[in-house]
């Protein structure tokens, strides 16, 4: 484990548009908001043009369009000037193969085939014979198009080597001698030989396992940790690793001083295997943390209105099942095909039935010892219920799926995660709209709210397992940001007039799926006000990932123009553009109360607080690419300079507040981290006692507000008191001192929501 993890992290997407020096630029804003280590995105030679940098095409360079390897000098230079250490996120499972002349193994593989020394890099199935490239369109006659050109294929803007010896002839004949067959983009899921990152098939799946593999795809990452140069990594996607026990044990002992984290999504009640690393990326305190903000009390009200609104009686369960059952048979049928050869003992398509059904309803992404044999026999229960017919192929599945060297139980694994990946988080979640501010990644949209005392259970665990585990609210894969995710809460508080304000908004302007007109309400009064092209460009996505009235592969035009028809009459129709903005105003001041609440529990409760680009004002970003784009930091320095300056910003101006929160948070943390060393729940005595969340960590005393709306119509902190330390304590936010003893809440709160004490010289070096 590493000597010294980070005190605190912030994101950035390092990216072409803001490359290495601009992050470089950017440094000593990040160093006086308090932020210990930069978490930079992927930083490796990516697909050209690549925004996000998770496809690699070359492991052995800097990517050239970040600046190379010039400009990553400069940058450790900076990050040592401002006493900055460095986390790097890496990308074991794929690689990027979009642009097969970007990446020199790819294209090695598509010109000699099995002979080339990179055949073994690629999870590829040679028995099926020649690799199959899914780039032509959907047209008989596709193959018309392609021409050779220099010696190479070329098909449109795509090019594609020549095998040595195969370059007469016409660019048809010259295509059937290669060892890659091009086909068209329709057949790619069904009939892919090579293992993909879920169903995209311009990443394909690397063999880590290898440690050939190992040592070529990470050899310059462990260079930079080995010469200090990196302190942290951040593991990408570990559950499409055939062996990711394996592989996390052989990064450890090539990496032993680093902080190391896994982007392990966990289900609900679900532990981090016992793996040698830090911890997760913080999917898991992200749905702790936003849950406490949510009204439980609600849950009734939100599920008659999506019954009135659906017209049935919507089961996560039974949709979770339909839409990983179809990712398993359609996105991923040729990973489903691969796996049933696996199993010749089972007629075909009896196996492929039976791998499907027991990966649609595994419960989680997928099973690790010691539970992974729990999580197999209840899906197999599950899969026998849905289907009798098959019990016979079913328990022949499961007997193999039990033996942890059958080539079918190593790679099943591979596949659960894949389904539920795209199943939930990329469909259901888009599809089941009872309460859109659940349906997040981490999160479980059936779990309507977080008590307190389930917070504190996981905090206090957190704090004795994972001490150094990162915790987060927004990510570049959240679906909504954190603020968003805010604001939506208030509307647990609400359920009656958000149910008669969207009920009329549907009648007024009726959209032939309502479930999904549903989600459209709520993102919209949740980001509101949102400039008119962002609010179009999510709701196609979001459209076209439910893949109910619309999809990627066969949009529906019609029902595209009523979705963006609806889009303009929220701007151009003036009593309704009214109405948002009026529900939207009103819910906001107690969106900021829960904003600045869940960021400080966040930034002080156990583990390494991440902050992610951005967001340490207020954000009203969806989900990507809109969560990537660029950020004002010279806005940013100029509010912290007035914060430092002695302004004590207003809750309402320009998110100068939860900068003032951050900032303070994350200095307190960097230049005292022995006072966040134990964790004791701090409770608040009287009767709005419920809408106070508190928690002291060593010394330093958190305090946020919860269910804002419910305390303002209960009257305020009415007579609730929180008992402080009997010495002094400073409160970061405001200056004031407390002697300790019963403090009352409508003191300690009067100007914000939130309060962190901490003794007062501690305090004074965090403000300075």
């Amino acid at each position: 484990m590493p000597a010294t993890p980070p005190k605190t992290t912030y994101r950035v997407q390092v990216r072409p548009g803001f490359d290495l020096d601009a992050t470089a630029a950017i440094l000593d804003y990040l160093a006086d908001l308090g932020v210990s280590h930069l978490y930079s995105a992927p930083l490796l030679t990516a697909t050209p043009g690549s925004q996000h940098g998770y496809d690699v095409v070359d492991h052995r360079a800097v990517n050239p369009e970040l600046g190379g390897e010039a400009a990553r000098q400069r940058l450790l230079r900076a990050l040592r000037d401002k006493d900055l250490g460095l986390v790097v996120d890496i990308v074991p499972n794929h690689a990027g193969v979009a642009v097969p002349a970007a990446n020199p193994a790819w294209w090695d593989v598509l010109r000699r085939g099995r002979d080339s020394s990179y055949a073994d890099w690629f999870d590829i199935d040679w028995d099926r014979g020649r690799l199959l490239l899914p780039v032509l369109a959907d047209d008989p006659g596709a193959l018309d198009d392609l021409k050779l050109v220099d010696g190479e294929l070329r098909y449109h803007e795509h090019r594609f080597p020549v095998a040595d010896g195969t370059g007469d002839g016409d660019a048809r004949a010259v295509h059937d001698r290669q060892h890659y067959e091009l086909i068209s983009w329709r057949r790619g899921d069904a009939e892919l030989t090579y293992r993909r990152f879920f169903a995209i098939a311009g990443l394909a799946g690397l063999r880590a396992e290898d440690p050939a593999v190992f040592a070529a795809t990470h050899e310059l990452i462990l260079r930079w940790a080995a010469a200090g140069e990196v302190d942290g990594i951040r593991v990408d996607h570990p559950d499409g690793l055939r062996d990711p026990a394996g592989y996390l044990a052989r990064l450890r002992a090539a990496a032993p001083d680093a902080w190391l984290v896994v982007e392990k999504i966990l289900e609900y009640g679900e532990e981090l295997p016992d793996w040698p690393v830090d911890g997760t990326t913080g999917y898991d305190s992200l749905a702790m943390v936003g849950g406490l903000f949510i009204d439980i009390d609600a849950e009734g009200d939100f599920t008659a209105l999506d019954n009135r609104i659906t017209g049935q009686r919507t089961s996560w369960e039974d949709l979770t099942h339909s839409t990983k059952l179809a990712a398993a048979t359609q996105l991923l049928s040729a990973e489903l095909t691969r796996l049933a050869a696996l199993a010749p003992e089972v007629p075909t398509e009896q196996a492929r039935s039976a791998l499907a059904e027991l990966a649609a309803a595994f419960d989680v992404y997928r099973g690790y010892p010691p539970h992974g044999a729990r999580h197999l026999a209840a899906a197999r229960s599950e899969a026998g219920r849905r289907r009798p017919d098959l019990a016979g192929a079913l328990d022949a599945i499961t007997r193999r799926l039990r033996d942890s060297d059958d080539e079918l139980g190593l790679r099943f694994p591979q596949l659960t995660g894949a389904v539920m990946a795209k199943g939930v988080e990329d469909t259901a979640f888009y599809r089941w709209t009872r309460f859109v501010a659940l349906n997040e990644v981490g999160d479980n949209p059936t779990r309507f709210g977080v008590p307190p005392a389930e917070f504190h259970r996981f905090a206090a665990a957190q704090q004795v397992r994972w001490p150094d585990s990162m915790t987060t609210l927004s990510t570049h894969d959240t679906k909504r940001s954190e603020d968003v995710r805010a604001r939506l809460a208030v509307l647990s508080e609400l359920p009656g007039r958000w149910a008669e304000q969207v009920k009329a908004w549907m009648e007024y302007a009726p959209l032939p799926d309502p479930a999904f007109a549903h989600l459209l309400w709520q993102t919209a009064v949740g980001a509101w006000p949102i400039e008119r092209e962002r609010l179009h460009a999510y709701v196609e996505k979001a459209a076209r990932e439910a893949g109910a009235s619309t999809s990627w592969a066969d949009p529906d035009p019609a029902f595209e123009q009523a979705l963006h028809a609806l889009v303009d009459l929220m701007y151009d129709d003036p009593s309704l553009h009214d109405e948002l903005t009026e529900l939207a105003a009103a819910i906001t001041p107690a969106g900021w109360s829960n904003s600045l609440g869940q960021k400080l529990i966040q930034l002080t409760m156990p583990g390494v607080p991440d902050t992610y680009q951005g967001t340490e004002l207020w954000d009203n970003s969806l989900v990507d690419p809109d969560n990537r784009r660029p950020v004002d930091f010279d806005v940013r320095r100029e509010l912290l300079a007035r914060i430092d300056g002695g302004w004590l910003p207003p809750i309402d101006t320009d998110g100068a507040a939860k900068l003032l929160v951050v900032s303070r948070t994350l200095r307190l943390r960097r230049a005292h981290p022995e006072l966040f060393t134990t964790y004791r729940p701090v409770p608040a005595h009287g009767p709005m006692g419920r809408h106070a969340l508190a928690f002291d960590r060593g010394g330093v005393i958190a305090v946020a507000t919860r269910l804002p709306l419910g305390l303002a119509r209960g009257g305020g902190w009415c007579d609730t008191d929180l008992s402080l330390p009997v010495h002094e304590m400073k409160d970061l936010f405001t200056g004031r001192v407390y002697s300790g003893g019963e403090t009352p809440l409508d003191n300690l709160l009067a100007d914000y929501p939130v309060a962190l004490l901490a003794p007062p010289t501690a305090a004074e070096e965090a403000v300075s």
